[in-house]
C-alpha cells in the first residue's frame, strides 16, 4: 500500500499496532466507513489470536462483523477501510493540500490547475482550496460543480466511476 517504499509506516503496522481508538479513527476520517466501531474492535480482538498477516485475514475480519445486507452492496464489504489504510499509510490528505498550495506559486495568468480526485474527502480538499483560491480575486472557477464521467465511459472504465474534475484558471 506504501507509495513510497522508503515511508515508515506501513499497512501492516497499522492493522497490527494501533489502538482501537487509532483505527477507529482511521476508519471512520479516511474510509467513511459506516461500521468502523465494528470493524476496529474486530481488528483488536483478532490481534490478540493471532496478527493480521495479509490482505485475506483482514477482509475475512471485516466480513464477519458487517451485516450481511452490507456484504452484497456494490461495493465489496472491506474497500472502504482498504481505503483507510492507502491514505493513512501514505499521508494521501496532507500531500494534496501541501501539493496545492505550493503549485500555485509556478502558475502564469491565464494557467488552468486541474484536480482529478477518486473519493469525497480528496473532492472536498480541492473545492475549499479552490473557494479560497478565488476569493481574493486572482483566481476563476471554471468548475462550479465537478465534472463525472458519463454512462458510456463508465460501462468502457468501471474505475471512473467515482472520479470527480476540477478546475480553476489564474486570471490575467
Amino acid at each position: 500500500m506504501r507509495m513510497d517504499t522508503s515511508l515508515q509506516t506501513s499497512a501492516y503496522e497499522i492493522v497490527n499496532r494501533a489502538t482501537y481508538d487509532e483505527l477507529d479513527e482511521i476508519l471512520s476520517d479516511y474510509g467513511e466507513e459506516r461500521f468502523h466501531r465494528r470493524i476496529a474492535k474486530a481488528i483488536v480482538e483478532q490481534r490478540k489470536k493471532e496478527s493480521i498477516v495479509s490482505t485475506d485475514n483482514l477482509v475475512q475480519v471485516i466480513g464477519n462483523v458487517v451485516p450481511v445486507k452490507y456484504k452484497r452492496s456494490k461495493i465489496h464489504p472491506a474497500t472502504r477501510t482498504f481505503q483507510a489504510l492507502r491514505i493513512a499509510v501514505n499521508d494521501e490528505l496532507s500531500s494534496l493540500k501541501e501539493a496545492l498550495a505550493k503549485i500555485t506559486a509556478y502558475l502564469n495568468p491565464g494557467a488552468r490547475l486541474v484536480v482529478i480526485s477518486f473519493h469525497s474527502l480528496e473532492d472536498r480538499i480541492a473545492k475549499h482550496t479552490f473557494r479560497r483560491m478565488a476569493k481574493d480575486g486572482m483566481y476563476r472557477i471554471l468548475t462550479k460543480k465537478p465534472i463525472t464521467a458519463s454512462e458510456i465511459e463508465i460501462e468502457q472504465n468501471p474505475r471512473a466511476r467515482s472520479a470527480k474534475l476540477r478546475v480553476i484558471e489564474k486570471n490575467a
